[in-house]
C-alpha cells in the first residue's frame, strides 16, 4: 500500500514502505501514536517519548522473545548467550563479560588499525572517477574491524560476512519465517571450528576472552561460558559488527551528497565530523525498528495493549519527532542534542555504539582526505531489504 494514499497502513516489510517510512511516521506520530497491525498482529509506537519508554521499561516490554518481530511471532526458543535477546539478571551478567572489551577507551586504541583498513580500500580507489560506499568501503572496515577482534583469520572474514548478510535478506515483502533448528546449526557451523581452535590456542582477543571469562551466574555459580554460549555471542557480534556499520557508512555518502554545503563545513573543519555522524545516526538510523513483548496489560494513549502482544518501538519515527528535535526531519551537523535513539537507551543500549562511532567518523574522515566531493550515482543504487537494518546494498558515487 502507498504511503500516498489515505488510509494509514505501516508494515515493516512492505518494500515500498520501507523506500521512505518517514511520511508514514509522521502520520502515526499525529494521527495513531499507538498503532496496531491486524495483518500481523502487533502494535508500533513513533513518539519520541513512547519510543523511549518501550526501549526503557524491560520487565514490562520483554526482550526475552526476541527483538524482531518475526522471532517473537515464531514464539521460538532463543539460545543463550543472545545477550540482546535477554532480560536482566542474566542479560546484565552476559553483558557484563563483553563490557570489559567494548569501553570507548578501548575503541579508541584501535583507531590506528581502523585507519588502516580505511586506507587500504581506498588508496586504489584514487584516480577512478568514482566508487562505492557500501562495497568498497561500508562492507570492507567493519568486516576487518570486527574479524580483528574477534580473531576470526583474514582469508575467511568475507565467506563469513557473506553468509551472515545473505541471512539477513528478505526476499519478498512479507514476514519471513523461521526455523529454529536450522538457524542454531548456521550459527554452530560459521564459527564452532575457530572456538575450538582457540580453546586449544588461547590468543589475544574476544574469541578467547569469551572462552576464558569466569564470572557469576545467577545461579551463584562461579563458571565460564559453554561454546555453545560463545558460538552464540560470537555470531551475534559478527552480525551487528558488520551490518548496522555499513548501513551507515552508505547512508553516509547518500545524506552527505544531498547536503554538499554541510559536507564542505566538515572538509573545512575536520572537528565538525563527530557531530556529523551523531547527526547521521539521528537522521538515518541503521537499526530504525525494535520489537518487545508485553509482559503485562500496559494503557498507552488511552488504549489497553494486552499482555503478550508484541510491540514495535519505532526509534527512527522518534529521531525525527518535532517535540524532541525541533525541525527533525532536516539534517543539520550543527544540531546540539542530548541523545537520541539510535543505539537504543537503557538496559539494552548497544554494546558496540562506541566502536560504531569510532568506525563512522574515521571512515568519513578518511573519504574526505581523498575524495572532497562527489554524487550519487542513483543509476546503480540498490537499496537493502532486510527487516532488521535499514540502507543500501550499493552507494556508487562518481567523483571529479
Amino acid at each position: 500500500m502507498s504511503a500516498t494514499e489515505s488510509e494509514l497502513y505501516y508494515d515493516p516489510y512492505d518494500f515500498e514502505i520501507d523506500t521512505d517510512p518517514y511520511p508514514i511516521w509522521a502520520r502515526l506520530r499525529e494521527e495513531q501514536p499507538l498503532y496496531y497491525n491486524e495483518r500481523y498482529d502487533f502494535y508500533a509506537v513513533s513518539r519520541f517519548d513512547d519510543a523511549e519508554r518501550v526501549l526503557v521499561d524491560w520487565p514490562t516490554y520483554s526482550s526475552a522473545r526476541g527483538t524482531v518481530l518475526e522471532l517473537i511471532k515464531a514464539n521460538m526458543d532463543i539460545p543463550p548467550g543472545s545477550i540482546i535477546f535477554e532480560d536482566p539478571p542474566a542479560h546484565d551478567l552476559h553483558r557484563g563479560i563483553l563490557s570489559r572489551v567494548f569501553t570507548p577507551k578501548k575503541m579508541e586504541a584501535i583507531e590506528p588499525k581502523v585507519r588502516e583498513f580505511c586506507a587500504r580500500s581506498l588508496d586504489p580507489l584514487v584516480g577512478s572517477g568514482g566508487f562505492d560506499f557500501v562495497t568498497d568501503l561500508g562492507a570492507e572496515m567493519p568486516m576487518r574491524t570486527i574479524g580483528m577482534l574477534l580473531g576470526i583469520p583474514e582469508q575467511d572474514q568475507v565467506e563469513l560476512r557473506d553468509r551472515i548478510d545473505e541471512g539477513l535478506k528478505l526476499d519478498e515483502g512479507t514476514m519471513p519465517s523461521f526455523d529454529n533448528t536450522d538457524m542454531g546449526a548456521d550459527q554452530t557451523s560459521l564459527f564452532a571450528d575457530y572456538i575450538e581452535w582457540r580453546s586449544l590456542h588461547p590468543s589475544d582477543d574476544l574469541m578467547t576472552e569469551l572462552l576464558l571469562a569466569e564470572f557469576e551466574d545467577v545461579d551463584g555459580e562461579i563458571r565460564t561460558l559453554s561454546h555453545e554460549e560463545v558460538i552464540n555471542f560470537v555470531n551475534l557480534l559478527a552480525a551487528a559488527g558488520n551490518e548496522t556499520t555499513t548501513r551507515l557508512i552508505g547512508w553516509t555518502g547518500k545524506v552527505l551528497a544531498e547536503h554538499p554545503d554541510q559536507r564542505r563545513d566538515i572538509l573545512e573543519d575536520r572537528s565538525l565530523v563527530r557531530p556529523a555522524i551523531e547527526e547521521l545516526l539521528r537522521f538515518e538510523p541503521p537499526s530504525p525498528v525494535q520489537a518487545r513483548c508485553v509482559t503485562t496489560d500496559v494503557e498507552i494513549h488511552g488504549q489497553t495493549v494486552p499482555e503478550g502482544s508484541a510491540i514495535l518501538s519505532l526509534n527512527a519515527s522518534g529521531n525525527r519527532d518535532d517535540r524532541k528535535f525541533p525541525n527533525g526531519d532536516s539534517f543539520d551537523i550543527h544540531r546540539k542534542m542530548d541523545h537520541h535513539l539510535s543505539f537504543g537507551f537503557g538496559a539494552h543500549f548497544c554494546l558496540g555504539a562506541a566502536l560504531a562511532r569510532l568506525e563512522g567518523r574515521v571512515a568519513l574522515d578518511e573519504v574526505l582526505q581523498r575524495f572532497p566531493t562527489w554524487e550519487v550515482d542513483w543509476d546503480n543504487a540498490v537499496q537493502a531489504r532486510t527487516s532488521t537494518v535499514r540502507g543500501w546494498d550499493h552507494m556508487p558515487v562518481t567523483v571529479p
